[in-house]
């Protein structure tokens, strides 16, 4: 993963069909920069980084502003920022949820369908008999375990700002593990490669859409069916004294969020950002620019918009 910093930019593509393509910006909105939400992992960056070359191209001024996955909504809400692309409901719900409540704007959902959990590669089914459940991979936590981890199986987890709650389940569920969270995105990829290459045990965080679908083959850990009050109800569950005792959402949402002041200085950007929209597949294929090819986040999001250029056509009316 780049690590972004904050800037702004003046339009930079220089592509003809690029201009000609998209109107310029009414009259009505403000010339302000749109402040846009930067993560950290590959799709988020890029697709950021797609949507304002367009506005760009379309007379607007634009800024890319990094920040902690959770933290962001609170900045919404307030209008610190302005526009996100990537909201998951299996991790950023709860914060998406106060931030709607507060005054930022539900932009709509992509129609790509979203899970983020617990995986592994599929050679494993193998090792532990009775995989995808998740007791029979607690079963066999030994063969996970390292040296950092004791007797205790190692559960590579996310970077602990992405809001996951993987030590509270670990707890919830008695599992014999331990999760050992990892600081970016690509180091859970350095894991698992490392891990593929030498068919050793691993079980990391995972998510789809993602470019690792196309590149491993694996499965996610089956859990306790996700239901909203197993994050707010002990007495839901098998573990009648805590929450998180479940999976994650199997088909969760993926949304845009903006700012209060989103719609009232920039009513026609408002309009375009409603109407972007993404599949499963295009957003594994944003992230494999930068995590396959090597790109970085601005050259991965001029390729995109010159190799999809109908989908984001249809997003400028």
């Amino acid at each position: 993963m780049q690590i972004v910093t904050k800037y702004m930019r003046a339009g930079m593509l220089g592509a003809a069909f690029v201009a000609a393509a998209l109107g310029g910006a009414k009259a009505e909105d403000s010339a302000d920069p749109i402040k846009i939400v930067m993560n950290n992992w590959s799709s988020q960056v890029v697709l950021a980084n797609v949507v304002g070359q367009l506005l760009e191209k379309q007379g607007r001024a634009v800024e890319y502003v990094p920040s902690d996955t959770q933290l962001q909504y609170t900045a919404l809400a307030n209008g610190d920022m302005d526009f996100q692309i990537e909201v998951w409901e299996g991790s950023q719900a709860e914060a998406f949820d106060k931030a709607v409540a507060a005054g930022a704007l539900d932009l709509g959902a992509h129609d790509a369908v979203t899970r983020e959990d617990w995986w592994y590669p599929s050679y494993l089914n193998e090792v532990c008999p009775g995989l995808p459940d998740w007791k029979a991979l607690d079963a066999c936590a030994e063969k996970f375990a390292t040296a950092e981890t004791g007797t205790k199986g190692r559960f590579v987890g996310p970077p602990a700002d992405w809001g996951k709650h993987y030590s509270e389940r670990i707890e919830a569920l008695k599992m014999n593990f331990q999760e050992v969270p990892v600081g970016q995105a690509a180091t859970l990829w350095a894991e698992l490669q490392a891990a593929y290459d030498r068919k050793e045990p691993v079980v990391l965080f995972n998510w789809t859409p993602n470019f690792i679908e196309a590149k491993f083959e694996g499965q996610f850990v089956e859990f306790p069916e996700f239901e909203p009050a197993c994050w707010s109800d002990p007495k839901w569950g098998q573990n009648p004294d805590a929450i998180y005792d479940c999976g994650a959402p199997a088909k969760g949402y993926l949304k845009k969020a903006g700012s209060k002041q989103l719609a009232e200085k920039w009513p026609d950007a408002t309009e375009f950002l409603k109407r972007v929209n993404l599949t499963n597949p295009q957003f594994a294929a944003a992230a494999a620019l930068v995590d396959v090819e090597g790109l970085t986040p601005e050259e991965a999001a001029t390729k995109w918009i010159a190799d999809n250029e109908t989908t984001w056509k249809a997003w400028v009316q």
